[in-house]
């Protein structure tokens, strides 16, 4: 490889967003979780941001996607049918989502996940189920989009208009290539990505907005963002001086959530279990063990049970003929959800310490800690955090931690279609604020120089978007290319940091070594996305990548191929639900027809409509639905019977 070395170094520069005139529109905002997410738009009427509910009128849906023989189900009825189709529902996507095959997270996920996740090649983990009776494998990619194209039709279901804009929040540790990998989600759900910005700054925005909202907005403030989902962990320091939100730093843990909760609380159970104190014994734990359907029933009533523990000091965990008809029956107290997951309280409460250090930010000098996410809601958690800051403050828990950083979201699309990129725009008639948002990057980006050092261009918790350049020579007599090899992390070496891509730069100068001299710039932009160049400055040759696009990412072909594969599901998804319903009309439309021919002693036609009852019983499952269609037609021509056929949620 022809290598470099780092020659001299210029300063950070800030780059100015300027935000054109854009005609008004809707731009949502979308909190894509690991286990739940929500969707938000601005309500120009009310003057704030607003969540929008689902059809059923939950606010959150989970990030479940399941395949059956007849189509594809999305959130709550996915979830609900798992335990019966495990092999074949997604979920927790968020965790493999942008990480390559060799990673250490996706080998450890996979040996837990019910469904097959398999290597894609081009080191790209692959989801495998089997779906309207073949094998079909999917991309993390596809399934977080299946998921955003629910939560665009849930919008698009409360607004009465078609959504074409989000702003997409992610964990504010994701790196590079997880952040690109959420971004060309949201493309293949047919969502124009105008932003990725991270969770904790979303929150901090809706606790902002809240605090103007309640006259507070003129005191300097320092806040701490405590974002615990259900699958990641990021806190984030915010200085809030006005309407100006600059974070300060941000750490966190992309695998830490209140799932992990659970999966201690479901290991002490199977303990249990086998040791015969919950009704069980040795074979039969071994045996659940085995079963990918029990342990998800398990699963769930963990879930449920560590729900109630946030509000009772113990409760009754029972799951009913967990296997071989044999029940699960054991008592959960508080202290003992507390003693088994003490290990993982101690990694938030670490993270916290070592987030304001960065930050440079005393205990005392905190003014608030605000709550954001379901996993907050557990008592102890609370309780360590209160001692850690000494006892001296109440933790915020004025807005929905549900919901923060969809609104926060929602607010920035505002913001973004009022024609600003950050600052100095009305949010709303009767609400007026200027909100200027100062994010900033989690890990440190450079590239390898000659002995695989790192050399370190932006470093981490610079504000973005940036741009940072530096001048680098030749390490051979003369050398005419150069390969430049792109990292992100902290370690001096690029042995212990994440590779993000490469490109080559020919044409240098053809000089002794160390006299060419090429200059590397790195741009990051307010996604939190990278490209780089390198420019030779005495013969001018340059070269360049968007390394967002680069190794084990998705290629413009693949995503719009997918696109269009997700377009063309859609249909067949919605022809299928029409297939349903027109098949429930079909019979309701028959049912009155045997009716009146009946009381009108119509022996010809109670045989026809007999016969026609016998085809819909025998043959409607797999009948097209043109041939459906047909005999709706022919109900009318012949027996003067309508069939209305209902409308669906999508419809209503």
């Amino acid at each position: 490889m022809a290598s470099i070395v780092d020659q001299a170094t210029a300063g950070v520069e800030g780059l100015s967003v300027n935000g054109s005139k854009q005609q008004r529109e809707v731009v949502i905002g979308i909190d894509l979780g690991t286990t739940y997410s929500c969707v938000a738009c601005w309500d120009a009427a009310a003057g704030r941001p607003v969540v929008l509910p689902a059809a059923t009128g939950e606010k959150t849906v989970p990030s479940y996607v399941a395949y059956t023989p007849q189509a594809r189900v999305v959130g709550q009825p996915a979830k609900s049918q798992a335990p019966s189709n495990p092999a074949n529902t997604v979920y927790d996507v968020k965790r493999i989502i942008g990480r390559s095959w060799n990673d250490d997270v996706v080998q450890a996920e996979r040996k837990n996940f019910p469904f097959k996740v398999i290597d894609g090649g081009n080191e790209r983990p692959t989801i495998e189920v089997e779906w309207r009776g073949e094998t079909h494998k999917f991309m993390p990619e596809e399934v977080s989009a299946t998921i955003l194209t629910e939560l665009k039709r849930q919008a698009e279901r409360a607004l009465g208009r078609t959504v074409k804009a989000a702003v997409i929040t992610v964990p504010a540790h994701f790196n590079d290539q997880q952040r690109q990998a959420t971004k060309d989600a949201g493309r293949i759900a047919g969502l124009d990505v105008r932003r990725i910005i991270n969770e904790p700054t979303a929150a901090a925005l809706a606790y902002g907005l809240h605090n103007s909202s309640q006259g507070d907005s003129g005191a300097r403030s320092n806040v701490v963002i405590f974002d615990l989902g259900g699958g990641t962990f990021d806190v984030s320091v915010l200085s809030m001086d006005g309407g100006v939100f600059e974070v300060k730093a941000t750490g966190g843990d992309t695998h830490l959530g209140g799932e992990d909760f659970d999966n201690a609380l479901v290991d002490w159970a199977v303990a249990q279990f086998e040791a015969g104190a919950a009704g069980g014994s040795k074979e039969s734990a071994k045996r659940l063990r085995a079963s990918t359907r029990a342990m998800r029933r398990l699963q769930t009533a963990c879930e449920t049970a560590k729900r109630a523990l946030s509000t009772a000091p113990s409760v009754q965990l029972d799951v009913d003929s967990l296997i071989d008809d044999t029940d699960l029956s054991v008592t959960v107290t508080r202290e003992r959800f507390e003693e088994l997951n003490a290990p993982l309280f101690t990694r938030c409460m670490d993270t916290v310490r070592n987030v304001l250090a960065d930050a440079k930010v005393s205990f005392d000098e905190v003014s608030d800690v605000v709550l954001v996410g379901g996993s907050t809601r557990v008592p102890a958690l609370q309780d360590q955090l209160r001692a850690l800051f000494g006892g001296r403050m109440e933790l915020c828990r004025s807005i929905n931690p549900d919901e923060a950083v969809a609104i926060g979201a929602a607010v920035q699309g505002q913001i973004l279609c009022s024609g600003g990129s950050g600052g100095g725009v009305d949010l709303g008639a009767g609400f007026v604020t200027d909100i200027v948002l100062l994010d900033v990057t989690p890990l440190s980006l450079g590239i390898e120089l000659e002995g695989r050092e790192m050399s370190t261009l932006i470093k981490r918790n610079t504000a973005i978007p940036c741009r940072k350049s530096r001048v680098y020579s030749t390490v051979e007599d003369y050398q005419t290319s150069i390969d430049v090899v792109v990292y992100e992390g902290e370690r001096r070496s690029v042995d212990g940091n994440h590779k993000l891509g490469d490109f080559q730069i020919t044409g240098v100068e053809r000089a002794k070594k160390g006299e060419p001299k090429v200059e590397v710039t790195f741009t990051l932009d307010a996604n939190g996305i990278l490209n780089v160049t390198a420019r030779d400055q005495v013969t001018g040759a340059e070269a360049g990548a968007q390394i967002a696009a680069r190794d084990g990412r998705l290629s413009e072909e693949e995503v719009q191929r997918m696109i269009d594969e997700a377009e063309r599901f859609r249909a067949q998804d919605e022809e299928f639900s029409l297939k349903l319903r027109l098949t429930s009309s079909l019979e309701e439309a028959v049912y009155r027809g045997l009716s009146v021919a009946r009381e009108r002693k119509d022996i010809m036609a109670v045989s026809e409509l007999d016969e026609l009852r016998d085809w819909l019983d025998e043959q409607s499952q797999a009948a097209s639905l043109a041939k459906l269609q047909e005999k709706a037609a022919m109900l009318k021509t012949k027996f003067n019977i309508d069939v209305h056929v209902r409308a669906s949620t999508e419809d209503e």
